[in-house]
């Protein structure tokens, strides 16, 4: 048992340690901060619409501490999802998973800068997923994944991925003190393909969409 205790901790760590590079902090002219994830090894970035609500100048600190001034590329505040792109290239990107087969019961991770912490990581287990849960009565008609981990200020934007490093969705907010709410990454595929026209574009700064302001609390 003990070997097998061994095995699972250290490939989670493994897994930790993968993900984390490719977290960066999204940071505003006003002092907030939050998470993001690297779809694109060419600077494209994928966070909350929330992170970057402020507006102004943004700026982006990969996990190397190299800080890049972001452009925003796409933002939809419907599904709380933005698109943000850094002059860099050759970045370290999370495999994107299907979150269709996400089901009750899974282990998954979330990462992000909790209270400025960065790069911290909280576990939990996946409660449901789907267009009505309970845990959002006041959000319905969207899909998202409910999950039983400590979402904290400062994760917003950051990954959640699964045992084996793939992203199932983007860390968004928290309904209590045991649950925490994430947008799909089948929902960021979309949100891609129809403000970018790809679910895997190059970050072009010509490219702009925006939607609606929605009424919501968030992380």
């Amino acid at each position: 048992m003990s070997t097998l205790l061994q095995q699972l901790n250290d490939d989670l760590s493994g897994v930790v340690s993968r993900v984390r590079r490719s977290v960066v902090q999204v940071s505003d002219q006003r002092g907030g901060a939050g998470a993001g994830t690297i779809w694109h090894p060419d600077g494209l970035i994928v966070t909350n619409a929330h992170v970057i609500a402020a507006g102004g100048p943004l700026r982006v600190t990969l996990s190397d501490g190299r800080v890049f001034s972001a452009k925003v590329l796409a933002r939809d505040v419907n599904r709380d999802l933005a698109a943000l792109a850094i002059e860099a290239s050759d970045l370290p990107v999370i495999e994107p998973g299907d979150s269709r087969r996400v089901h009750a019961g899974q282990w998954v991770l979330a990462v992000g800068h909790p209270w400025g912490v960065r790069e911290a990581v909280t576990g939990g287990i996946v409660i449901g997923a789907g267009r009505d849960l309970i845990e959002l009565a006041s959000a319905t008609g969207r899909d998202w994944l409910a999950v039983a981990l400590h979402l904290r200020p400062g994760h917003s934007g950051g990954p959640l991925v699964d045992v084996h490093g793939r992203l199932i969705g983007v860390n968004t907010l928290m309904t209590g003190p045991d649950v925490g709410v994430a947008v799909p990454v089948n929902a960021v595929k979309q949100f891609l393909r129809q403000g970018l026209g790809s679910e895997h574009p190059a970050p072009s700064p010509e490219a702009s969409a925006t939607s609606p302001e929605p009424a919501t609390d968030f992380v």
